[in-house]
């Protein structure tokens, strides 16, 4: 179930991670309305930190080790990091 979780949070942080920096930014900056960049943000941010605190329990859960935390926790901080990690590590986990 927490994987689950996990994952769904992991590709909701993704979408937020495109939307903020692929649509609300320009949007800000060329634009210049900074409401949805506002709004996207605090959810990007709310959904970042629920993923990295997801990340730390499920590694612990899994016994997956510091490295793989980091593996997820980069993939955070890049554009698509996060679908790559649902493919690569979280899908398989579940199909048993």
């Amino acid at each position: 179930m927490l994987l689950k979780i996990f994952r769904l949070i992991a590709i909701l942080e993704g979408i937020s991670y495109l939307l903020l920096f692929g649509v609300s930014m320009p949007l800000k900056h060329i634009a210049k309305m900074p409401e949805p960049n506002i709004i996207i943000g605090y959810c990007h941010g709310f959904l970042f930190v629920a993923y990295v605190i997801l990340a730390l329990f499920i590694c612990k859960k899994f016994n997956w080790g510091i490295k793989r935390f980091l593996l997820l926790f980069i993939a955070a901080l890049l554009p698509f990091g996060t679908f790559y990690v649902d493919a690569k590590y979280l899908k398989p986990q579940l199909q048993f």
